[in-house]
């Protein structure tokens, strides 16, 4: 089975106020992305390939309603919360938190967790503290994947190190993995492998051997958990992951790095072809 995210981010904010969409309005900009891909995206057998869109939270009930039947797309969300509502128990207090039942109820059947993003951000709060440990937030994060997949989600987690932590790859994806997929069915979820250390302008990005080795790793530790590239599935790199076979898909986000920079739903249908020879 291959597995194609998609994780949009912040991609809906205008140019005029810093973003990168010049694809649609903010009220149509996530049904306008499932519009403009689902169709294409039924040429492919929904058996051999699932085709996940991860979307900033505003967006999901336009993206799900834009669906139309047997449409090919799942939509997503970005992470949950620790905590969930349960009936005849917590209603739901949860003030800017994003628990799995609101999710759930807009139509969301799969979530992004533990994003390099989401990890700094943890890793943040608890710097504020004075604290530093990363296997409170790898804890942290095995509690959101629970709650996602006892009620009824997949999930994509997302591990990776650091340039700081190279020397010692094995023990901290060791630990992402173990701790947080301690006690999950781990039928549900597929691994997304981020090299932080090679992702952004200026760096070097991690190479075929790298990306197999730690692929391989990765499933000798999960029991063969299906794992993608987290660091960007491109058009520049898309033929060479197609090629790892410990590989299972990857990870779109930007489909465009140069002149007018963002995510366009035709570059993202051209990304996918090449991946899958297709």
């Amino acid at each position: 089975m291959k597995h194609i995210f998609l994780n949009l981010k912040r991609f809906d904010v205008p140019v005029e106020l810093g973003g990168v969409n010049r694809i649609a309005p903010m009220e149509q900009w996530g049904a306008y992305i499932v519009k403009n891909t689902q169709e294409a995206l039924r040429a492919y057998d929904p058996s051999q390939v699932e085709f996940v869109q991860y979307f900033p939270e505003a967006h999901l009930l336009g993206a799900a309603a834009a669906r139309t039947e047997g449409s090919p797309l799942q939509v997503g969300c970005q992470s949950v919360y620790r905590m969930n509502t349960a009936v005849g128990g917590n209603f739901g207090a949860f003030t800017t938190n994003r628990p799995v039942s609101a999710m759930k109820a807009m139509g969301v059947g799969s979530t992004i967790i533990g994003h390099c993003e989401e990890r700094n951000d943890k890793m943040g709060v608890l710097a504020e503290a004075g604290v530093v440990d990363t296997k409170a937030v790898n804890r942290l994060l095995n509690q959101e994947i629970k709650l996602a997949v006892e009620n009824g989600m997949t999930v994509l987690y997302c591990i990776g190190e650091k340039e700081e932590e190279l020397d010692r790859w094995q023990e901290v994806l060791r630990e992402q993995l173990e701790i947080g997929l301690d006690g999950v069915d781990k039928s549900k979820v597929v691994i997304g492998y981020e090299p932080i250390w090679s992702i952004g302008p200026g760096k070097t990005p991690a190479g075929k051997e790298y990306i197999t080795k730690i692929a391989k790793f990765v499933k000798e530790v999960t029991g063969g958990i299906d794992v993608v590239y987290g660091g960007g599935l491109k058009k520049d790199n898309a033929e060479m992951l197609a090629s790892i076979p410990e590989i299972d898909g990857g990870l779109i986000a930007l489909t465009r790095f140069q002149g007018e920079i963002g995510f366009y739903p035709d570059e993202y249908l051209e990304i996918i072809r090449t991946y899958l020879n297709k």
